[in-house]
């Protein structure tokens, strides 16, 4: 794939392509109108302008389930990092001959440091959620 142009993003809601070369302006135009994006670029025979239209309430919702999802996966995460660390914990009771009450304090450890991030995708996900239904 070529490079043909320069992509700017000057504000929150605006995208500008600003082709190298003014004669493939239009073939540029062109891809954008018969890509599945549905935004209708303006061309002012230098740039093509791409005004972000505001999100619909259907893809707010989207957006929100789509990032209660990650946030599911990041928990899941999470949690098989506090399991396969008690495993090895239990493990080293019989190999390294950690005294059992060591390795029940680390096992805490390792249940606080879960709490900790488990509270932290819940905020980070609840702050995302409203962010994102915010008109």
């Amino acid at each position: 794939m070529a490079n043909v142009a320069t992509v700017t993003v000057p504000d929150a809601k605006t995208i500008l392509i600003t082709p190298w070369e003014k004669n493939i302006i239009r073939d540029i135009e062109k891809a954008i109108m018969d890509s599945e994006v549905g935004i209708t670029p303006e061309n002012n025979g230098e740039m093509i302008r791409l005004g972000i239209p505001p999100l619909t309430e259907e893809r707010r919702r989207q957006l929100a389930k789509q990032s209660k999802q990650e946030a599911e996966t990041a928990k899941v995460s999470i949690r098989n990092a506090r399991r396969d660390a008690i495993e090895a914990l239990k493990k080293s009771i019989k190999t390294d001959n950690v005294p059992e009450d060591v390795e029940k304090d680390a096992e805490a450890e390792v249940q606080k440091i879960h709490d900790k991030y488990i509270k932290k995708v819940d905020d980070l996900y609840a702050a995302k959620e409203k962010e994102i239904m915010t008109v």
